[in-house]
């Protein structure tokens, strides 16, 4: 199962990520009591759970009105209060990891270390309640065992005004907050993302994509904003099963012409030594009918730069060509170990199983588990495959 948390259109915020998760399934009565009970150190909230249409579509607010707010506080008291909550560790360690980001943001912003950093608006119990809440039902839905995929976060645009005066959109501790995320501007003049919404993002996600996967819907649950605009102001949250598992790849290639054969092999080995995905080398025809090869590489982004330095080492090529964040699909893969008792002797053999959409596709036996038995009885590889299958 994979979890989509799409703010493309209207942005993030907590109480929109609360009111996606109850449209999921989420106990509204059990977070009210969680949030109201987590957010009285720091002042007096009431939190409701309402349905609303925005723009035709049916979708949860979470209302979170502050009904008393207590004076700023540092952030080490801050957190101690958030660990002396009666609440389970995880959810506690989840929301000060959130809380954390949020505070680093805000130190980076205004030049200040992180034990400098007092809680204003961020810290405000409306905050804590949100923070909290998110987490709460986060855990509540066993969605920590799920994968979750944010796609890109609509911003907004224009300016906002807040304890610090006027600031432009997005605000700078979101900016800050979202460094490793998607951002996309507008599509009003208004505040989309808040600093709140978009640390509880950065914490949950495990990927950011552009666009959803291969997958097949199962569940969605909306969250309403508490603007409206002339498009439906709403988080949605999807729950999918997946047809094919997707990921990014960035793909390597140039051109040889000048590489023996010797050490075009020595350059393929290399290459997968070091963490390509995959390797493979074509025939071509260069200009001035020069024969050639095309050497094209698979990897992941944390290979890519050792990989194409190796490549400029070992060809002395002048340009190699580099698509980053290209998308492919990929059947779901299980790895399972049988022994096998063959000429009196046992071994084991790791086969590999690739699904799709639940079906088995393709059982192999691994290379080099074949390789090794060959090599052991003396058994050409082909009487060994067919003796294992």
């Amino acid at each position: 199962m994979t979890i989509i948390i799409d703010p493309q259109s209207s942005g993030i915020a907590g109480n929109m990520i609360i009111g996606a998760l109850v449209d999921l399934g989420a106990d509204a009565d059990e977070l009210k009591s969680i949030m109201e009970k987590s957010a009285k150190d720091f002042g007096k909230v009431e939190v409701s759970f309402e349905k609303k249409l925005k723009h035709g579509i049916s979708s949860t607010f979470c209302h979170v009105e502050m009904l008393e707010h207590k004076h700023s506080v540092h952030y080490a008291d801050f957190i101690e209060k958030i660990r002396s909550l009666d609440l389970e560790r995880n959810v506690k360690e989840t929301s000060i990891r959130v809380f954390e980001r949020i505070a680093k943001a805000e130190a980076k912003v205004h030049g200040k270390s992180l034990n400098e950093v007092h809680f204003h608006e961020v810290g405000a119990s409306d905050a804590v309640a949100d923070v909290i809440g998110s987490i709460y039902a986060y855990y509540s839905l066993n969605l920590d065992k799920q994968k979750i995929i944010g796609l890109p976060i609509a911003v907004g645009g224009g300016r906002v005004k807040t304890a610090h005066g006027i600031i432009p959109v997005p605000a700078p501790a979101v900016v800050e907050i979202l460094k490793d995320a998607k951002i996309v501007g507008g599509p009003v003049d208004s505040e989309l993302a808040t600093p709140t919404g978009s640390a509880i993002y950065a914490e949950i996600c495990d990927e950011i994509k552009e666009f959803i996967p291969l997958s097949k819907p199962k569940k969605v649950g909306y969250g309403a904003g508490r603007k409206d605009f002339d498009h439906p102001n709403v988080l949605r949250i999807i729950e999918t099963s997946d047809i094919t598992e997707s990921d990014e790849i960035d793909v390597i290639e140039t051109n040889i012409d000048h590489l023996t054969g010797e050490e075009i092999g020595y350059l393929f080995d290399k290459l997968l030594s070091l963490g390509a995905s995959d390797v493979s080398i074509t025939p071509i025809i260069m200009k001035k009918n020069r024969q050639g090869s095309l050497l094209k590489v698979i990897s992941s982004r944390n290979n890519r730069d050792k990989l194409v330095e190796a490549i400029f080492s070992e060809t002395g090529s002048l340009g190699i060509r580099i698509s980053p964040n290209m998308h492919r699909g990929v059947a779901k893969r299980e790895f399972e170990k049988e022994i096998f008792n063959i000429n009196g002797k046992n071994y084991e053999v790791t086969f590999k199983t690739a699904y799709i959409n639940g079906e088995i596709i393709s059982r192999r036996a691994e290379y080099e588990d074949l390789k090794r038995i060959s090599d052991d009885i003396g058994l050409p590889l082909r009487k060994v495959k067919e003796m294992i299958k």
